[in-house]
């Protein structure tokens, strides 16, 4: 696990070493085991740029980076862990190759010698790496399938910039900071930026499960990878063989996942998902498995006494992390930075405290993210089965005429409510997506923002309106927007930022493959959805456990904008010094606050994107 950085600059803008050592050290807390710098020339006096930050995990002694080959045709730097590495050095063995490290990183090299740009197809594991082959004359950049690693690139005139986070790219001598005007309006939309954009008219995400390619001053995008809800028509017919399937894919899908030479725990919110990891870890450890959680004092929010419950069930090493607002505060700029981008959910910021606090112990975790995408788990998945119906019954008219104005005079306290009846008449798929995110629709955002929108997302392929059923669809969604662009990136960025490593089992493509055979009753179907796994574990967690209303993982922010972040919020949003202020409607943006403050509505989720938006404005300079 680590940070990657580097370039590919014509004759006439190469750079020296010290910009390279610089710019990759910006991301020291990404590894702070080690580093390495490399500087080559192309035949067409191209400079490639290689710079690594470790996190040693795999291979502690044997593993540094960049890493090249003795014969000198390939180099790599090399962002992520290749589960599956031990079966494909096997594998390698036997074709005749050779190797001088037990690390995944050779493997990872040696694996592109035998077969070339397929050999992304045959990684299980998360990655995002940059391979020199000087053979080809061509640099290979590659994302893996469910984008849990990121890599930005940043591409002008044969000229590319790539790296694990956006501010080394942004400090590049000469870099323009330019707003992207769209990808404003999407954050409205959305609450996050859908990929392939990102705040900067020059930064691109490379998406997920695609490689790209730089060769001869051009760089070539292609996909290698769909999820299987996509493709796969489901052929599971008896739940018990269901649970089976689901039970021999995740077991292994843990325990590839506990491969490490370095100490290792797990985040446990006490929930079902991070529960049937914990279960399944102390299967296949000889020690007691370390266990992290987060909370809150206030009442409602902190899930603490359920992580305990499975804590002492299984015997783990546990540590308890209450967040106080000044805490919170004291790191919400540093995760922004660490981001690039404004946070998108107050969770993230636990979760950075919480890696801070982990890593005094070990160096990775396994967590429980991805399994409501995966398995079913959101009411919304729920609800998304019956908008067809809701749609036939009510007239498109009547919805906007009469329902929508009644939902939107309902009081704050009936959030979700409100959100499940507003999506409900929504009949575009896309905007339907954004609704169940609480963001603003078209037009509010329009009003907002005083102008028309580009309200096509920038990458269509999430929005496929081909997949089966309904729910499907959504999963999909989820699956190609909503987790690379949010929760993943949240997980990745979060967790490096305090120096851990993450790993979800749940985002396991083989897992992934057996899940998309399940007929959509045996997902959510029963009460609370994920009923697969639900019936998986229900011989193995506490009853408490596997029947608890599903709270998620929720900061008191609604509170403490109206508490000890009173005068903040003001600050942030209605001051002289607001650059939202000016960027926004500032009648409609007092409204909102003011409507808060009073406990009128509840706008915590719009006030708190537009609080980051401001605190990222302010920490990177952008230019508007």
């Amino acid at each position: 696990m680590c940070g990657i950085f580097g370039w590919v600059l014509g004759p006439a803008k190469h750079q020296d070493r010290d910009t390279l050592i610089k710019l990759t050290d910006l991301m020291l807390h990404r590894g702070p085991d080690g580093s390495g710098y490399r500087l080559y020339e192309t035949a067409e006096r191209y400079q490639i740029g290689f710079g690594h930050r470790r996190l040693s995990i795999i291979d502690i002694g044997g593993g540094a980076q960049p890493m090249a080959t003795e014969d000198g045709r390939f180099s790599l730097v090399f962002n992520g862990e290749i589960y599956n590495y031990l079966e494909l050095r096997k594998q390698l063995v036997s074709l005749g190759h050779h190797f001088r490290t037990d690390s995944d990183t050779e493997v990872l090299i040696e694996a592109y010698r035998a077969w070339q740009l397929d050999s992304v197809r045959r990684l299980r594991g998360m990655f995002a790496f940059a391979l020199w082959d000087d053979a080809e004359q061509r640099l290979v950049l590659a994302r893996d399938a469910f984008g849990k690693k990121p890599l930005f690139l940043a591409e002008a005139q044969g000229a590319v910039l790539f790296g694990s986070e956006i501010e080394p790219l942004v400090q590049f001598p000469g870099f323009s900071r330019a707003l992207d005007s769209d990808a404003l309006g999407h954050y409205l939309l959305n609450r996050y930026v859908p990929g392939p954009s990102t705040f900067f008219q020059s930064v691109k995400k490379l998406q997920p499960g695609h490689c790209a390619v730089w060769q001869n001053g051009m760089l070539k995008s292609t996909r290698y990878y769909t999820p299987p809800f996509a493709t796969t028509v489901p052929d599971v017919k008896e739940f018990n063989d269901a649970i089976r399937l689901f039970e021999g894919a995740f077991d292994e899908a843990v325990r590839i996942r506990m491969r490490s030479d370095a100490p290792y725990g797990a985040y446990l919110s006490g929930g079902i998902d991070s529960s049937a990891v914990v279960a399944t870890m102390v299967k296949h450890s000889t020690e007691p498995v370390r266990t992290f959680s987060v909370g809150f004092r206030e009442a409602g929010y902190s899930e603490l006494d359920h992580a305990r419950v499975i804590a002492g069930q299984f015997g783990t090493i546990h540590n308890d992390l209450i967040v106080e607002p000044g805490a919170f505060m004291d790191h919400w700029s540093t995760a922004i930075l660490r981001r690039g981008a404004p946070v998108s959910e107050a969770s993230d910021i636990p979760i950075f405290m919480l890696s801070e606090m982990a890593s005094r112990s070990v160096k990775m975790v396994l967590t429980g993210e991805g399994a409501d995408e995966l398995m079913g788990g959101y009411p919304k998945y729920r609800a998304e089965r019956w908008i067809g119906l809701y749609q036939w019954l009510i007239p498109h008219l009547l919805h906007e005429r009469l329902i929508r104005p009644l939902v939107r005079s309902l009081p704050y306290g009936m959030r979700r409510a409100k959100i499940v009846a507003l999506a409900a008449g929504e009949r575009d798929l896309a905007n339907r997506m954004r609704v169940w995110f609480g963001g603003l629709s078209v037009g509010e955002s329009e009003a907002m923002l005083g102008r028309l929108l580009s309200a096509t997302p920038p990458d269509l392929f999430p929005y496929s309106s081909q997949i089966g059923s309904s729910l499907r669809r959504m999963l999909f969604f989820d699956q190609t927007s909503w987790l690379p662009d949010n929760l993943l990136e949240r997980g990745d960025r979060m967790m490096m930022a305090g120096s851990i490593e993450g790993r979800m089992p749940f985002m396991d493509t083989v897992l992934a493959g057996v899940v998309a055979r399940f007929p959509d009753d045996f997902l959510t179907g029963g009460k609370g959805g994920k009923r697969v796994l639900r019936a998986a574990m229900d011989k193995i967690l506490p009853s408490e456990i596997i029947r608890r209303k599903k709270i998620g993982f929720r900061v008191p922010i609604e509170e403490w904008f109206r508490g000890p972040y009173r005068e903040f919020l003001r600050d942030m949003l209605v001051s002289e010094t607001s650059c939202v202020a000016q960027m926004v409607s500032g009648d409609r943006l007092r409204q909102l606050v003011t409507e808060h403050l009073d406990a009128r509505q509840n706008h915590e989720r719009l006030l708190w994107s537009f609080v980051n938006l401001e605190i990222f404005l302010r920490a990177f300079k952008v230019a508007s």
